[in-house]
């Protein structure tokens, strides 16, 4: 069954784009390294980046969780940082999917 985990971060002013593009490179790393399903990035009302990560199921999840998942990349990672402003230390939400009808299209995905 299908699980997913949920963060958010705010960026610094003026990096917004400089997260974004960090956040994709190292979601493609986590998904090759750990084997996430990928994640789809969104933005709230109050301006915080908030990350939905899916997973085959819980325990690959928590396995990646354990080992500290990060950016193996030094260059995404420090990107990354350097762009943050504040962040969530846990996920704020962790799920495990019971229905989806959610329709999945090649326009929405980029890889």
């Amino acid at each position: 069954m299908t699980f997913v985990a949920a963060y958010w971060w705010t960026a610094k002013p003026g990096f917004e784009a400089q997260f974004r593009e960090a956040w994709k490179q190292g979601t493609k790393l986590i998904r090759k390294r750990y084997g996430s399903l990928g994640s789809r990035l969104h933005r709230d009302q109050r301006g915080r980046f908030i990350g939905i990560a899916e997973w085959p199921d819980r325990a690959t999840w928590q396995r990646a969780y354990d080992a500290r998942m990060a950016y193996d990349d030094e260059k995404v990672r420090s990107a990354f940082l350097d762009a943050l402003d504040d962040w969530a230390e846990e996920p704020f939400l962790l799920m495990e999917v019971t229905d989806d009808v959610l329709v999945r299209s090649e326009k929405s995905f980029t890889p």
